[in-house]
């Protein structure tokens, strides 16, 4: 599947093929040549394939892709080079949340005035490792028809591989099911967030105002555009990592709780996630959740999640909010998602992907609390579902007032 860069003239006047210099060796032993970029040497992970057309810095930072390889639907990755501000981990020891990169088109100079260096110089620091000249659009539908496959991904500038030992590899990793990622991207210990959203021409602001509201946000591997938009809110936003028992989330006193986004198998991060939430709940404190937060938020109060056939992983996926009976464009990144079917009579279903069905939301009819499948902190975009927020503030609003009656 070599595509993209031009044959070299033979020293005979005949053309030779040009060298492969990366492999992407899927688990059903399906191989894929390219050409190296980023990191070299091996990753593992499983392969999922992202949509979107922008963004990429940030989805490559996305915590929620711990343990995956993303290829990229649209062919121009890297055109705009990369910079230190759009980095969405707030997490410096985890680095990234992927494990590696498929693109269509080799990485090109950067052409854009925020850009401090290019892609593959980026992929190098944070230690991904990546190909480019494959055929995405062939592996897309190959994902499609079977589902995320576990590969190996392997960089090595001279073109040397053992494939067959590459083969056996992809072949015994592990499923997604089962797996906590958490602990690969949640933060050590607790710490305060008071940056805010970006202004066109200033960067990303601070907090000019006194908060209204404590939100107690539970760190599954955060990004950094959920905070800006609570504390944008008028929040103010303490992280605790995901290990945080009930009792120290409490003593903070919070007005409201966040549960955050993350990656792996949501019923793995449940076993110690799941009895915090039940907790926060009882006290009938507002708590909104996003994501794997989602999630953690159904399987707390009895609801299952299960493994989906090739996710949801872009920026343009549409989603009922049945509460308004709007449509509103999302940013995905999930490959586990909530059984309907199995929702108690106190959650009600109040978003449904337009793609497949698949639940988006739910709302607690006994506690002040909602979650959402998607990222409606929109980063890199779009902007549809940013009326959460206000949704999560409203409630915490509505608590005081009823404590001050």
């Amino acid at each position: 599947m070599l595509q993209d860069k031009d044959t070299t003239g033979s020293a005979s006047g005949g053309w030779e093929e040009p060298r492969a210099t990366a492999v992407l060796v899927l688990q059903d032993g399906t191989v894929l040549e390219g050409f190296g970029i980023g990191a070299v040497g091996e990753a593992t992970g499983e392969v999922c394939f992202n949509t979107a057309m922008t963004g990429y810095q940030e989805i490559l930072t996305d915590p929620s892709y711990a343990g995956q390889i993303i290829t990229f639907t649209f062919p121009h990755i890297g055109n705009v080079g990369t910079n230190e501000e759009d980095i969405e981990s707030v997490n410096a020891a985890s680095s990234s949340g992927v494990r590696g990169v498929v693109l269509a088109a080799s990485i090109t100079e950067p052409s854009n005035w925020r850009a401090s260096r290019d892609l593959d110089a980026w992929l190098k620091a944070r230690q991904i490792v990546g190909l480019s000249g494959v055929d995405t659009r062939a592996l897309t539908a190959l994902i499609r028809d079977r589902g995320m496959p576990n590969a190996v991904i392997a960089h090595d500038p001279a073109g040397n591989f053992d494939i067959e030992a590459l083969k056996a590899k992809a072949a015994a990793l592990p499923s997604m099911d089962g797996q906590d990622l958490v602990p690969l991207v949640t933060s050590a210990q607790r710490f305060d967030w008071n940056e805010t959203t970006w202004r066109k021409g200033e960067g990303y602001g601070h907090q000019e105002s006194e908060p209204r509201h404590h939100v107690v946000a539970i760190d599954y591997g955060v990004k950094r555009n959920i905070l800006r938009l609570l504390a944008r809110a008028g929040c103010k936003v303490t992280v605790v990592p995901a290990t945080a028992t009930a009792e120290e989330v409490l003593a903070l006193k919070p007005d409201g709780v966040f549960l955050s986004n993350g990656p792996g198998d949501p019923a793995a991060t449940g076993e110690y996630a799941v009895p915090v939430i039940r907790k926060v709940l009882d006290e009938k404190i507002p708590t909104f959740g996003i994501c794997l937060g989602h999630q953690m938020l159904s399987l707390a109060v009895g609801a299952k999640t299960k493994k989906m056939h090739q996710g949801h992983h872009g920026a343009n996926h549409p989603v009922k909010d049945r509460t308004t009976g709007k449509v509103e464009i999302t940013s995905m990144n999930h490959g586990f998602a909530v059984d309907p079917e199995t929702l108690p009579k106190n959650a009600v279903e109040t978003h449904v992907s337009l793609f497949d069905g698949s639940n988006c939301g739910i709302s607690l009819t006994d506690r002040p609390a909602f979650s959402v499948q998607y990222h409606p902190e929109a980063s890199p975009g779009p902007q549809d579902s940013h009326y959460l927020f206000d949704r999560f503030v409203q409630l915490m609003d509505q608590k005081k007032s009823q404590a001050s009656r």
